[in-house]
């Protein structure tokens, strides 16, 4: 090392100048001098989006779902207190918060579904009941026609065009295309002596009986929902 006040080189372990008897080891004992600024700040860490909350959002896009719904509540709740004492480290308070409105909104419409779940079936029932009984009195009505069509037409016997019993029951003239309140109405097998009328469902959500009758003015009924079954193997409607 160099001598601070000589400029005289010396070993580095001499403690003082050979030249002019400079202490040597007190200049490793001075302190150092700190340039403010100098010290590097910590690394800060980004703060995290909370998982629960994203969570609870999801939850709440599915609240149609009741499980979901009721999740989306639960979770948006414990997300929001997590981010509020975490001191800035969470984030996500507004995903919480839309999960939440979401899943108040899916549990406010669960009266509504049940409320629908009992009703719509015992509607559907009332429907397929009403056009039950309306192709029951359509099939009555055609009996009375056609024995009225062929007293009238000895000749020629029963008819089966609906378009020549309209002129004798005004019901008939209602039928479009031989189809009313979600029955098919067909009228075959015409002689002088004998026809067959059928009455089937056009769907299952129309009705769920077939019925049907002959010249002897009996109406049938068949579960199966088939014009050809009823008139086979057709109960007697009671």
């Amino acid at each position: 090392m160099y001598c601070p006040k000589c400029g005289q080189p010396n070993p580095d372990t001499t403690q003082f100048c050979s030249s002019c008897g400079q202490a040597l080891g007190a200049q490793s004992l001075a302190p150092q001098a700190v340039t403010p600024g100098t010290v590097a700040p910590p690394p800060l860490t980004p703060p995290e989006t909370s998982g629960k909350a994203i969570a609870s959002l999801v939850c709440g896009l599915l609240g149609f779902i009741f499980p979901a719904a009721v999740v989306a509540i639960i979770l948006g709740h414990i997300s929001r207190s997590e981010i509020r004492k975490s001191a800035g480290r969470l984030t996500g308070s507004g995903l919480a918060l839309t999960g939440l409105i979401f899943g108040y909104l899916g549990v406010s419409f669960i009266p509504f579904l049940i409320i629908a779940a009992i009703a719509i079936p015992n509607l559907l029932r009332a429907r397929i009941a009403a056009n039950e009984a309306s192709a029951v009195s359509m099939v009555r009505t055609i009996n009375v026609a056609e024995v009225t069509y062929a007293g009238n037409h000895p000749d020629m016997g029963y008819a089966c065009s609906f378009q020549d019993l309209r002129s004798i029951s005004d019901s008939i003239a209602t039928l479009e295309g031989g189809e009313r309140h979600g029955y098919v109405f067909q009228i075959e097998n015409c002689t002088q002596k004998a026809y067959t009328v059928t009455a089937v469902p056009r769907a299952v959500q129309t009705g769920a009986r077939a019925f049907c009758s002959t010249e002897d003015a009996v109406i049938r009924t068949n579960a199966s929902g088939s014009g050809q079954e009823c008139l086979e193997h057709g109960e007697p409607l009671r």
